[in-house]
């Protein structure tokens, strides 16, 4: 599969499951805006991209929480590569506390990272989408778009409601040529799963290693973790799909940690 000559912008692609998926699509011939809230970690990742694919990849500041740093992000890669055919809502962070101890201030910012955040910039590319009559976004969802686990309840929640937005603007975007659809990815140990193994130690009582092998792994079929090329493997694919026949669908990748 290629994508030669698509225009994508990738957020929270400095590093993790959004950088290996900017690097696959510059691989399969496409330009991929690296969108992320610390501009000098996007443009060492675009640095990255450029030393093996010359001009594939551009560096962009965006927060994706305030709608002005999202249009101007976008309008950035309209003015330097004409348009947008593309979107990979990525940007995404976890905070783990159980309901009675998560902090308001918390839960509304795991829901404006997650939401607002793909709500925004869909809002933002779709525009450019229509008015070529074709185009994808791709939310980055999880097994917990679809199941939940103890500690997590702003990020089941999240997750959840990615689907429904996906599904909506499958809708709307239809007769209009863009399809979106959601990935959702069992545990990959980027930096942000690193980060819960400690903390979903001190709060379950139990030991790191069984944090992994029970909680993290314990569900799969072979005790493996999903990586991130796995992850840039079903992007690369719900990317270059060639028709509506597969969209308002979420795509589960977990070593079989969800089935549904």
């Amino acid at each position: 599969m290629t994508l030669d000559n698509k225009i994508a912008i990738v957020t929270g692609a400095a590093s993790g499951i959004g950088l290996a998926i900017a690097k696959r699509y510059a691989a399969a011939g496409a330009r991929v805006a690296i969108a992320d809230l610390k501009l000098d970690a996007a443009q060492a990742a675009a640095d990255g991209i450029n030393a093996d694919h010359p001009g594939a990849a551009l560096a962009v500041a965006m927060d994706v929480t305030d709608e002005d740093q999202v249009n101007a992000g976008v309008a950035k890669v309209v003015e330097t590569w004409g348009t947008v055919d593309i979107l990979i809502s990525n940007a995404g962070i976890q905070i783990v506390n159980p309901v009675e101890l998560f902090a308001f201030a918390d839960w509304k910012k795991m829901l404006a990272i997650h939401l607002d955040g793909a709500f925004l910039t869909s809002k933002a590319v779709l525009p450019h989408m229509y008015a070529q009559r074709s185009g994808t976004i791709l939310f980055m969802g999880s097994v917990h778009s679809k199941e939940a686990s103890p500690l997590k309840s702003a990020y089941v929640t999240a997750k959840h409601g990615l689907l429904g937005l996906s599904r909506t603007i499958a809708k709307e975007g239809g007769p209009k040529g863009v399809r979106t659809n959601v990935i959702c990815p069992g545990f990959v140990r980027t930096p942000l799963v690193e980060k819960q193994i400690p903390e979903q130690a001190k709060e379950l009582g139990i030991s790191e290693e069984d944090v992994v092998k029970k909680v993290m792994l314990g569900q799969t079929v072979d005790g493996e973790f999903t990586t991130v090329d796995d992850i840039a493997e079903v992007a690369l694919f719900l990317a270059a799909f060639p028709s509506n026949a597969l969209t308002g669908q979420s795509l589960t990748a977990s070593h079989g940690w969800s089935m549904t």
